[in-house]
């Protein structure tokens, strides 16, 4: 009898063993299958189970959290939501999340080891300290500006600061409430349906998922790239263009939209904003002069982040000279984003260094104590300082008594360059207005904002004014809300 109950015993020994074994297994080597299961709800529940982190703007929260008393506890909720829909994105129980809300989702989730000192007992203990904030570097009163600015219209607009980066106002129009898409249900699946088959594309980030022709504002980057190369030593000197300028290799006439442009200077190209005269010095810069110049600027980067990624802006780098002088002044292939039409701006401003953007200035716990502080970097040289200012000069004059008088501001230097960008098949579609700018106080201090505006189909004369007519005024409100803060 001892016998039968002693093999009993083994027996159950080593069931509790092959017990063992398999519990190890499934918590081991199958948890994160099981983990990943679309079955499995756990992990939503979880992370729905305490309120989320806040985005601020100005120290003051943009975003908040909802009880719902739902399996899926906590729902997203945005405080003037279309203003800021551009910078946080959505965060919905339902589509995941986009922009700061994915980029920062582990801060604001409160999955981030970073927001505990031991974050190995949570791990042990299966929780989560609270979802910690993102302190984003968008100043209040012109984020503001820029979408009273644009009024509704198809367009964008992007603010930086030359000398740190930190983005202060992203803009994309029209915009849409991300609360809308926040929870669960059949009206937050009707909400997003509607949203992606609005012809406007309200979810489309203008400011830095579009790329556009830049039209005339990339004549900035010309200009630059022909002073530094020495092409141009004398901005004041004719440069023998005629009007109009026959395009190499060919049999076509490139012409001006306005009169005056032959045979002008290159500092009179830039303020009339003449394209048969930075047509022909892009020729003459030569393709790796010019995609190096546009390298420098930022064009052809894939990787840039602000945190969320940005498109890239294109410059082709295998061109026929004829393609080559339309790309110098903004057409043919070229395209940009407005947030890198902001950069080209605020190198000039910021005596030929290019700061990386930025949109989140620090991550910090729920109560306030540092998680992250945002580096500032360099991404090198545009120009040189001395070509630097020889473009402040020229894009002040544009302003003072050139295309862009709508964007002066009594009390302040303000440099600009209007643009106008053709589309469609043929160039019949009515043309994208585009402003870059920057400006500072009197007195030889450093430049405070530059910005970047684009108009889509804006009602204006074709010709690169309308620039100054559709975009400048918008640059305008925003920069003078950038200087009234300081």
């Amino acid at each position: 009898m001892i016998r039968y109950i002693r093999w009993c015993a083994y027996f159950c020994a080593l069931l509790l063993v092959a017990l063992l074994v398999n519990v190890g297994r499934v918590q081991v080597w199958e948890a994160a299958g099981y983990g990943a299961n679309p079955a499995n709800k756990r992990p939503a529940i979880e992370r729905y189970a305490e309120p989320r982190g806040d985005i601020t703007v100005d120290g003051r929260p943009v975003t908040g959290s909802r009880d719902s008393r739902q399996l899926l506890r906590y729902e997203r909720t945005y405080k003037n939501g279309p203003l800021y829909a551009p910078v946080t994105g959505f965060a919905s129980q339902t589509y995941g999340t986009s922009f700061l809300e994915r980029a920062e989702d582990p801060v604001l989730s409160g999955t981030d080891p970073g927001l505990s000192a031991f974050p190995l007992w949570y791990e042990l203990s299966r929780g989560r300290p609270g979802g910690g904030n993102a302190a984003t570097t968008i100043r209040a009163n012109m984020q503001l500006a820029a979408y009273t600015g644009l009024a509704g219209k198809r367009g964008a607009v992007a603010a930086v600061e030359p000398a740190t980066g930190k983005i202060l106002a992203l803009v994309s129009s029209p915009s849409y409430d991300p609360a809308v898409l926040s929870g669960t249900g059949p009206k937050v699946k009707e909400a997003w349906e509607k949203l992606n088959a609005d012809p406007a594309k309200p979810m489309l980030n203008r400011a830095l998922r579009e790329t556009y022709p830049p039209g005339s504002t990339f004549k900035i980057v010309t200009a630059a790239a022909a002073l530094d190369a020495g092409v141009i030593t004398d901005v004041d000197a004719p440069t023998e263009t005629p009007d109009p300028y026959p395009l190499p290799g060919t049999n076509t006439l490139l012409p001006n939209a306005g009169t005056g442009c032959a045979d002008a200077s290159m500092a009179d190209a830039v303020q009339w904003s003449c394209n048969t005269v930075m047509a022909k010095i892009g020729v003459q810069v030569g393709l790796r002069g010019m995609t190096e110049a546009a390298r420098r600027f930022g064009f052809n980067d894939a990787g840039l982040r602000v945190p969320a990624w940005v498109s890239r802006s294109n410059f082709d780098t295998d061109m026929s000279p004829d393609q080559l002088a339309l790309s110098s002044i903004g057409q043919f292939n070229t395209k940009a984003t407005p947030l890198q039409m902001a950069m080209v701006a605020a190198a000039v401003a910021n005596g030929g260094e290019l700061k990386a953007p930025y949109l989140v200035d620090r991550t910090t716990q729920d109560d306030g104590d540092p998680v992250r502080r945002a580096d500032q970097r360099s991404l090198g040289r545009a120009m040189t300082p001395l070509t630097a200012m020889r473009m402040q000069e020229l894009m002040v004059k544009v302003v003072e008594n050139g295309t862009g008088r709508n964007a002066a501001i009594r009390g302040a230097v303000v440099g600009g360059k209007t643009g106008t960008a053709q589309h469609g098949v043929g160039n019949a579609g009515t043309p994208y207005a585009w402003f870059i700018s920057w400006a500072g106080p009197e007195g030889g201090r450093p430049p405070a904002v530059a910005v970047a505006v684009v108009v889509e189909d804006a009602s204006a004369v074709r010709g690169d004014i309308s620039g100054n007519g559709a975009a400048a005024p918008i640059a305008r409100a925003v920069m003078e809300a950038a200087l009234s803060a300081r």
